[in-house]
């Protein structure tokens, strides 16, 4: 189950929607700013259905 947590990009300050899946319970994934392109790390906690806790680092 996908849920949206609203992040701040640690590059450009501009807020966008992530999407994370919730059915995988810890992960690690790189992924782009919407904004400025740039790539960041994403460290998520999750339970089906809910984000339990999100880490964004700049690469």
């Amino acid at each position: 189950m996908l849920v949206a947590e609203s992040i701040q990009c640690p590059h450009c300050g501009q807020f966008f929607d992530l999407f994370v899946d919730t059915s995988v319970a810890s992960q690690q994934f790189t992924t782009d700013c919407e904004v400025c392109c740039r790539p960041f790390e994403v460290s998520a906690e999750c339970e089906p259905g809910r984000i339990l806790g999100l880490e964004i680092t700049a690469n």
